[in-house]
């Protein structure tokens, strides 16, 4: 992606009427109006508002990224460079379900003209847009329909990439679309990634209400993380499942472990290195974790019986042996799309209530899960 180095936007210098003094005085106004972050918990973004355009910048995102991406948004575009994007946008393609949300919580889900694999899309909202042909089918996200694409011209492309390689964003940008790479999912606290609800108000001009739902959501975590902390005892908790002789279970420096950490619980694997996934041998998961109260995301088994049949040593586990292994992968959309992927990012709030209700159902009474159910 092509980075402008120079500050677009209209100002205009005093004729003879005005002192140099007063020149400068006015320049230096202009740079330095309102521009403290906004943003308190996400490292891949940033917003600074200046007298005559908004900076959204960009930061690292992808993985082992060092390069950052700056966009200055105004209301008034008077040129075509490319990091220049007139505001509020009008129509927009994003590229991962972790955006719908986003877009449905800001009620502009009617502004998404085009999207790739939209069989994984949950929210009914959404799908019925898509049902109407509203939002067009655009292929793979690694390879989506550029024709099809273009035809739609969209005001911006918001997509995500795992390398700096990605030639299909620069064939769109060649063709005057505007294309912003979303980071969300390198961000490694459940908060962090909610935020980036403001990345969107900013660009759909709606960043007063951005700033309301995501207070709203901090609000509703961070009183939950309260409740969790009033019990008495935190039980044991087993992630995960083999995959080809590999256990993958989330690290301890990693957003799944932070949910566990904030339900009150005792993740077996809380003090590890990582911020990732550790990849780990049937033997040593088994030794440590054998004993587990809970098991939370068991893979992508949506029975005990599935379970079983995938390998006979998970049924050895005492959580497999009291029912007490818990999954998200039986809250599907119309099409299959798992709910978990497309909502748990923008709304943390109901993951740890979940989480909450499966380690502490005394302190959440009245609480019905959102993502997760026990394995029948």
């Amino acid at each position: 992606m092509k980075l402008s180095i120079s500050i677009i936007f209209a100002f205009t210098f005093p004729l003879l009427l005005f002192s140099c003094k007063n020149d400068q005085k006015n320049v230096e106004s202009e740079r330095k109006i309102n521009t403290e972050s906004t943003i308190k918990y996400a490292k891949g973004f940033d917003i600074q508002h200046f007298k005559n355009y908004i900076k959204l910048t960009v930061k690292a995102p992808y993985q082992n990224s060092t390069e950052i991406f700056e966009f200055f948004l105004t209301h008034n575009k008077s040129n075509t460079d490319l990091n220049t994007i007139q505001i509020p946008i009008n129509s927009i393609v994003v590229t991962s379900t972790t955006h719908i949300p986003m877009l449905e919580l800001l009620q502009v889900e009617n502004k998404l003209v085009g999207f790739p694999n939209t069989d994984y899309v949950s929210s009914t909202k959404t799908r019925n847009l898509i049902a109407k042909g509203f939002i067009k089918e655009l292929g793979h996200e690694e390879s989506i329909n550029t024709e099809l694409l273009l035809d739609l011209k969209p005001d911006l492309v918001v997509g995500f990439s795992l390398n700096s390689n990605n030639k299909m964003f620069s064939v769109i940008e060649k063709f005057g679309i505007p294309v912003l790479l979303n980071g969300d999912w390198m961000e490694e606290t459940p908060l962090g990634r909610a935020e980036w609800i403001k990345f969107f108000g900013v660009l759909f001009d709606k960043e007063k209400m951005a700033d309301s739902i995501f207070n709203e959501i901090e609000k509703n975590y961070l009183d939950a993380k309260n409740i969790a902390s009033k019990a008495t005892e935190n039980p044991t908790v087993l992630s995960g499942g083999l995959f080809k002789d590999v256990w993958n279970l989330p690290a301890g420096d990693s957003f799944e472990a932070t949910f566990l950490k904030d339900a009150n619980t005792n993740y077996l694997w809380k003090d590890s290195k990582g911020k990732g996934s550790l990849s780990l041998n049937i033997e040593n998961v088994f030794e440590k974790g054998k004993d587990a109260e809970l098991w939370i995301s068991p893979s992508y088994y949506k029975t005990l019986e599935q379970l079983n049949n995938a390998n006979v040593i998970y049924s050895k586990f005492i959580a497999f042996q009291s029912s007490n292994i818990f999954t998200y992968v039986n809250k599907q959309g119309e099409k299959g799309g798992i709910m978990y992927f497309e909502l748990a990012p923008a709304r943390p709030d109901l993951v740890l209530k979940d989480l909450i209700k499966i380690a502490h159902p005394e302190l959440l009474t009245d609480y019905e899960f959102t993502f997760y159910e026990r394995l029948k």
